[in-house]
């Protein structure tokens, strides 16, 4: 343990005002991650993640502490020798459930680490991550139900719904009281089948508030705003480059006003690079309203069919966007594995119409937009219903991802873009 985290365990236990985190294999390894967290030093998280979380990245923490500005503990809602379910008061941004499991060895390993935020007005008495067998029934009942009528390949829907049925039967699911492992256990069992990385079951701590998850609803709209629509950085590189990094595409109709703001302050730039590197998804109408800022005619960017009544919906670029166009100007996109879904549509569209050149990795292959449908008030899974098709090509980049242009680590990506942008700008006629 580093000086400056023992510190902060110190400080921790020594508050009258926080309860003290369990002396245990999985309380001292949740002592660690927290005091890594709060300091936001790279070193003391690195440290961390060497001893108990060789999994977790640096980079992935230190985002996950810029949305949140670091906790502290509220309530210790439950303790076990290797599992802990901490209530954590965030210092900008919503309460969270922190869910730990960790492999008793010496030094323990996490297992798993897992947040469930708590929405404005929920009760502390609520909070519960066990489950029962009635429970277990209805939400596999209740999947079936909905895979049968709304993913978006029937026949693949059937081949999921006959092996969920034969796990069930097999008794895969009766040992499995937590709410977390079972959501993991059946996303799991369906991608298995599917290898749609789309189809996901989720699970609350707390009872889902009403119209969670009606678009926008006003929890998202809160999120989005409090993150700032996931516009992590725009600045202006040296060269005149302009660098935006989009984390996701968040709702067109809450984050039109932050993407006009970060794409005219980069107006002025001789060329422009998206870092889409840590972009999960998200919105197609957002995806929409940026590409439009890169092209001065109508342009057929993509295309989703649905299942449900086998309808095309075709995406153009808008006929105006609010403030200057960057159409001619040269653009770069950043991928990486963890590029997906709108993230993914934003860099094939892009790609196809030649319009960007792709550095990076290959993306996740994720191409299926979903809904979540409520099972029950804890449940939900997330149900692709329909699929994106490019105009040029007659496909998606489902199962596939889409390949880079310039294929090079996502680490190494915007050095590469960087020099590809400075050599492209020098060649232009003064």
């Amino acid at each position: 343990m580093t000086p400056g985290t023992l510190l902060v365990l110190c400080a921790l236990t020594a508050s009258a005002q926080l309860p003290p985190i369990p002396d245990t294999p999985a309380g001292r390894t949740f002592g660690a991650w927290l005091a890594a967290l709060n300091s936001g030093d790279p070193n003391t998280i690195a440290a961390y993640v060497q001893k108990y979380a060789p999994d977790q990245t640096v980079d992935g923490i230190l985002r996950f502490r810029t949305r949140s500005d670091g906790f502290d503990v509220q309530r210790i809602v439950r303790s076990e020798r290797v599992h802990l379910e901490v209530l954590l008061a965030g210092h900008r941004g919503p309460a969270v459930l922190a869910v730990l499991d960790v492999k008793d060895t010496d030094p323990a390993r996490v297992a798993r680490l897992a947040f469930h935020p708590l929405p404005p007005g929920a009760s502390q008495s609520e909070i519960d991550t066990r489950i029962d067998a009635a429970t277990r029934a209805r939400v596999i009942d209740s999947t079936i139900v909905d895979l049968d009528e709304f993913y978006v390949t029937p026949a693949v829907a059937k081949r999921m719904v006959d092996a969920l049925r034969a796990d069930q039967k097999h008794g895969d699911y009766d040992t499995l009281s937590d709410g977390d492992d079972f959501a993991d256990l059946l996303t799991s069992h369906l991608r298995d089948v599917s290898h749609d990385k789309h189809v996901r079951l989720m699970f609350s701590a707390v009872p889902w508030p009403p119209g969670f998850f009606a678009p926008p609803d006003t929890g998202l709209r809160r999120r989005m705003e409090q993150n700032n629509c996931a516009f992590e950085k725009a600045e202006i590189l040296p060269g005149n480059i302009g660098y935006l990094e989009l984390n996701a595409f968040g709702p067109a109709e809450v984050c039109a006003p932050t993407a006009t703001a970060a794409m005219n302050f980069l107006a002025n730039t001789g060329a422009i690079i998206f870092d889409l590197r840590q972009n999960n998804g998200g919105d197609p109408d957002m995806v929409q309203f940026i590409c439009s800022y890169l092209f001065d005619h109508p342009t057929r960017l993509s295309d989703i069919w649905t299942r449900k009544d086998s309808s095309t919906q075709q995406y153009w670029t808008l006929p105006y966007v609010p403030g200057k166009s960057l159409a001619g100007k040269p653009a770069y996109v950043l991928t990486s594995k963890q590029t997906f879904s709108a993230g993914e549509a934003f860099t094939y569209d892009l790609k196809n119409l030649k319009r960007a050149t792709i550095v990076g990795e290959t993306t996740g292959g994720g191409a299926h937009p979903v809904d979540a449908h409520r099972i029950g008030n804890r449940f939900a899974i997330a149900v692709p219903f329909a699929t994106a098709v490019s105009p040029i090509t007659h496909t998606s980049w489902e199962g596939t991802g889409v390949e880079p242009d310039v294929k090079v680590s996502a680490d190494s990506a915007l050095a590469r873009a960087e020099k590809l942008a400075a050599d492209t700008l020098e060649r232009l006629p003064k």
